[in-house]
């Protein structure tokens, strides 16, 4: 097998996220595999992968332009230099002229399902992908049964073209904090011995933001001792979260904290009071799963995928800003509850693993190749 990782972002957010740990997983279960990446993730897949071949891609593959162009021409050839049988590109994408057969990961519909909560050039980009790859791929991984019935409703797709693998979580990152990584986070983030709520994401629309921030404004009413809000993760381009911001009560904290270092995550999740993620929808939801796993409360929805990964370990509430004020209040009101969500989370997270995750990708190649001959 060989897996494109040029399309992974410097910043490792979920997709990225994704790439490595399956490229981890992978390695360790013997999987013959090839990593071809930019030239600053060589050492890491080196280092990740120490049994598999990495490849570094020669010409510039830095804009989505010149990656795309890569993909097009060079990365068909070197499948035919190495011989591979299976081609994995992971984020929506995939050379159209390719001697192997092709796996593609389409990461959920809200491209079609929900077009305003991306940029337009955006949204148009990953629609006309997504058609061509249910087209052309050999088989299309997705990370949830919401993904697969949602590309059956809206794209056509055909169901026994599209292959479930969950998502799983790295422990060795998300785990329940001791005490100086959570001090850590407190220092890094001027907090003191203030409470704080969570939220690790992009400030984009589809993660509901300034509905959070009204939310918790709406929650702290009243409160003598209100918790900070911590919106951490790199800039979107969602313009109301400025809107939300600058109408936040004077005595109510709210601090974006931008993006975080992955030493960080487990402190920042596992020591707040709660994680607030009330997305609009998610193909799979790793965030809320990062944050079981710290042995955090969490708060989410149950849009799309989102009830796949909490299940009963999580606390539920609408999208609007008054729900989550209520969902908020609720859990701060309540600290039984919250150590019993934060028990139940890390119980259930561990259900999720990248071994398993491995296991249902290399099927999907075994069924991707079988396709392909037969195809032949």
């Amino acid at each position: 097998m060989l897996i494109d990782a040029t399309a992974v972002p410097s910043d490792r957010g979920g997709v990225g996220r994704y790439v490595d740990s399956l490229v981890a997983a992978l390695d360790a279960d013997g999987a013959r595999l090839s990593v071809v990446c930019q030239p600053r993730d060589a050492e890491l897949y080196t280092r990740m992968a120490p049994s598999s071949r990495v490849l570094v891609a020669a010409e510039s593959v830095a804009t989505r332009t010149a990656r795309l162009t890569w993909e097009q021409t060079t990365l068909p050839r070197i499948v035919a230099r190495l011989g591979a049988d299976v081609l994995h590109s992971p984020h929506y994408t995939m050379p159209l002229a390719n001697r192997a057969a092709t796996v593609v990961t389409l990461h959920d519909a809200t491209f079609f399902t929900d077009p305003v909560l991306h940029s337009s050039v955006k949204a148009r980009f990953f629609r006309g992908w997504t058609r061509a790859s249910l087209r052309r791929a050999a088989l299309c991984v997705v990370p949830s049964e919401a993904t697969a019935a949602e590309l059956e409703r809206v794209a056509g797709a055909d169901r026994r073209a599209l292959h479930i693998a969950q998502h799983g979580v790295d422990t060795d990152r998300f785990h329940p904090p001791a005490p100086d990584e959570s001090a850590v986070v407190r220092r890094t983030l001027g907090l003191g011995d203030m409470p704080y709520v969570a939220f690790l994401g992009a400030l984009e629309p589809r993660k509901n933001v300034p509905a959070l921030i009204r939310g918790f404004a709406q929650a702290c009413v009243g409160r003598p001792n209100p918790p900070a809000l911590i919106l951490a993760g790199q800039p979107g381009w969602d313009s109301q979260v400025e809107r939300a911001l600058d109408v936040v009560p004077h005595r109510i904290r709210v601090i974006r904290a931008g993006y975080l270092p992955f030493g960080q995550l487990a402190g920042f999740l596992g020591g707040a009071e709660l994680v607030a993620y009330p997305s609009l929808g998610e193909g799979f939801g790793l965030p809320v799963l990062e944050a079981m796993a710290c042995g955090a409360a969490v708060l989410t929805t149950r849009r799309l995928s989102l009830p796949e990964v909490g299940g009963d370990a999580v606390a539920y509430c609408g999208v609007g800003a008054g729900d989550i004020a209520a969902g908020i209040a609720g859990l701060l009101d309540d600290p039984a509850r919250r150590a019993d969500l934060a028990a139940d989370a890390q119980v259930r997270a561990k259900a999720f693993t990248w071994s398993t995750s491995a296991a249902r990708h290399r099927l999907a190649y075994s069924r991707a190749h079988h396709v392909h001959r037969k195809g032949r």
